[in-house]
């Protein structure tokens, strides 16, 4: 689908020089001289290049549609993670490379992810915005450190470093914002 080179949102994949690229971030750009563009930062899906293009309201790009399906993640062996399809029950492996090393800790099992496919080829997998994991390892509170804005790090499950307010201790269990690695809120099981 053809759209105007302005008309680009964070998010969109197009297809650019011959690849597949994801824009990250965009920017209107009116400079004093000249007319106006759009500044977009672009990543390649497969290699995870970045590049920085600019395009105006007069240029056309081709907005690729990504073929989105719901798979249950099995089990990991080393570096691969096996999914399953939802409907199909076939099963997949895709290599730590395609997942991203800090969203594989994420991984559960029994855990339903989105793996996004451009003609029949996996591309990319999204995980839940939120996962609760237990807390393996919190530093001890320091004595007189005020309530307010005193984060401290802890360990979950996955290795995974989060900061944590000072009451999560140890065996707690968090939801943790799998985007960033950060702590959202203490869980309610």
């Amino acid at each position: 689908m053809k759209i105007d080179g302005n008309a680009i949102r964070p998010g969109n994949v197009i297809e650019h020089k011959g690849g597949l690229w994801r824009a990250v971030k965009t920017q209107h750009v009116k400079p004093g001289k000249g007319g106006a563009f759009l500044q977009v930062e672009l990543k390649e899906i497969r290699t995870g290049t970045k590049l920085n293009e600019r395009f105006r309201s007069s240029e056309t790009v081709e907005r690729v549609r990504l073929e989105q399906k719901e798979f249950q993640f099995l089990f990991a062996d080393g570096s691969d993670f096996t999914f399953m399809d939802q409907e199909t029950f076939d099963q997949i492996t895709l290599n730590e490379d395609m997942i991203g090393e800090d969203q594989a800790k994420f991984l559960q099992d029994g855990m339903v992810v989105v793996i996004e496919s451009f003609e029949e080829s996996p591309i990319g997998v999204e995980l839940p915005q939120h996962v609760t994991v237990e807390v393996l390892e919190a530093d001890a509170v320091v004595k007189g450190q005020t309530a307010s804005s005193s984060y401290k790090p802890a360990v979950v499950e996955g290795g995974v470093r989060v900061m944590v307010p000072p009451y999560v201790e140890t065996g707690i269990r968090i939801v943790v914002n799998t985007d960033d690695a950060t702590f959202v809120e203490r869980a309610k099981d």
